[in-house]
């Protein structure tokens, strides 16, 4: 349960001095588990987003994307299960009175425990969990004595249920609008899509459907930066399948997903499956697939067997087929999924947390040391970065030959101020793989000196090559 709470919060720190997340209305103190992305944020962000749309729809002729509504017909999340089960057991100190989701306060006491205490009491809390036992589960914290981090009591409330849905009023006069709620999930927009895209698309099962969107959820206590908010964004991707075929295809999406996230270069041993002990109520199979953040291991992606719970849920309250005739077994049925389910804020932190660096340079005769980011070149906000040496002597001139050149094909970045060293500083720091220099020497032999930004070798390269070697690692 080993933290590093200093590094985490030298990365959110370095988040903000470079433009990558900024708290949101910060002039007006910001609001609270809400994030803006910035300049260098929204850049890294929508590469993952290219990056996961890719290997789902590109890279597989069965695999479609949609973009549904936020806004649904309020009886989807009825059919769903929201209304009546998407909660939390929360519980209020009654002297500080500060709310805690019962989880999240027993998982921080026991990140203070020995390992083998502290896994004995979360398992403890995941059978309760599992049984619904308010009433153990609060004994459980009084019994530990976990205490508030405010007042320092445990004088608890009992424990309850807490909705994480936001509800809102569609329609413009008060007395006629109907409640409507924010969605909580992607995952209900495809499924009342399921009839039209597999009409329309002509699709044949196994297919799937793919969505990244935008999700909202109340959440008691939001919390560790942009891991856990009110706003995200999810990608998500529904797996229509033969009912009976659901374990193998469980497997298959387990592996696949899996090594999309080793593709990135990361550590294996910085992964880990964890299977759910309480399965969600549309489930038969559950697993996330959590990574080695600096507050310990957290869930980044969901893989789940839901049955046919959803669609059968959706023919039972619209009253309409949603069944596919599969004329291999010429049989109808309502199809089974298998989800992939992946916070895209999530993997945003997982990406920056991974890449992040301080370097001690020091040499005996000088101190040094730079702040990087070592991101995969495909996902780097700025892919290459163009210094010419000088203002004069028409390097600035050669320098955006060369930007004019590569900025059809991928993001550059100009700049002609400060030294060569204090320019590369500022790319490690923003995570930039190359940089290229143009001097004196290039007007006589047209080669330049590049920069790689892991290893800080540089070599000198012809001009005309410097597209091409870029593209090459970023594609």
């Amino acid at each position: 349960m080993s933290t590093d709470q200093n590094k985490f919060q030298a990365i959110i720190s370095h988040c903000k001095e470079y433009g990558f997340v900024f708290q949101s209305s910060e002039i007006y103190d910001g609001l609270s588990a809400v994030y803006d992305y910035g300049q260098y944020g929204s850049e890294l962000k929508k590469n993952i987003k290219d990056y996961w749309w890719k290997s789902m729809t590109q890279l597989h002729e069965n695999i479609v994307g949609i973009d549904a509504a936020i806004f649904m017909h309020p009886t989807t999340w009825k059919a769903s299960g929201h209304v009546d089960n998407f909660s939390d057991p929360m519980i209020d100190n009654k002297d500080s009175k500060k709310r805690y989701r019962v989880d999240h306060l027993i998982e921080g006491y026991a990140e203070t425990l020995p390992q083998a205490d502290g896994d004995a009491l979360l398992a403890r809390m995941d059978e309760l969990l599992k049984e619904n036992d308010f009433a153990g589960l609060k004994t459980l914290i009084e019994e530990n004595k976990i205490k508030c981090s405010v007042s320092g009591t445990v004088n608890w409330t009992d424990v309850r249920q807490f909705n994480l849905m936001f509800s809102t009023q569609l329609g413009s006069v008060t007395d006629e609008a109907s409640e409507i709620y924010l969605r909580p999930e992607t995952a209900q927009g495809i499924f009342v899509n399921f009839l039209n895209v597999q009409k329309t698309g002509r699709m044949k099962i196994p297919f799937g459907i793919a969505q990244i969107g935008k999700a909202f959820r109340n959440e008691i206590v939001a919390r560790q930066f942009i891991f856990r908010m009110r706003e995200f964004e999810q990608m998500e991707m529904q797996f229509f399948i033969r009912p009976g075929s659901q374990k193998e295809w469980y497997e298959k999406w387990k592996e696949e997903r899996m090594q999309w996230h080793l593709s990135l270069g990361t550590d294996p041993s910085k992964y880990r499956f964890k299977d759910h002990v309480k399965l969600a109520h549309y489930a038969d199979a559950a697993v996330d697939i959590e990574f080695d953040f600096p507050m310990g291991f957290k869930e980044v992606e969901g893989i789940h067997s839901r049955t046919d719970f959803d669609l059968s849920q959706h023919q039972l309250y619209s009253k309409k087929k949603i069944q596919y005739f599969d004329t291999e077994i010429n049989q109808n049925y309502v199809p089974y999924v298998i989800e992939t389910s992946i916070g895209l804020d999530r993997m945003f932190l997982l990406v920056i947390c991974n890449a992040y660096e301080e370097q001690d340079l020091s040499t005996p005769e000088k101190p040094d040391s730079r702040v990087v980011l070592k991101l995969p070149a495909k996902l780097a906000p700025v892919k290459l970065a163009i210094f010419p040496l000088t203002k004069k002597d028409g390097l600035p001139e050669l320098a955006r030959e060369l930007m004019n050149s590569c900025m059809p094909a991928f993001h550059c970045f100009y700049e002609e101020k400060d030294a060569i060293g204090k320019r590369y500083r500022r790319q490690d720091a923003i995570g930039t793989p190359f940089c290229v220099t143009i001097d004196h020497q290039t007007k006589e032999d047209g080669t330049v000196t590049i920069r790689y930004r892991d290893s800080m070798e540089q070599e000198r390269v012809p001009m005309a090559d410097v597209k091409q070697l870029v593209m090459n690692k970023i594609f």
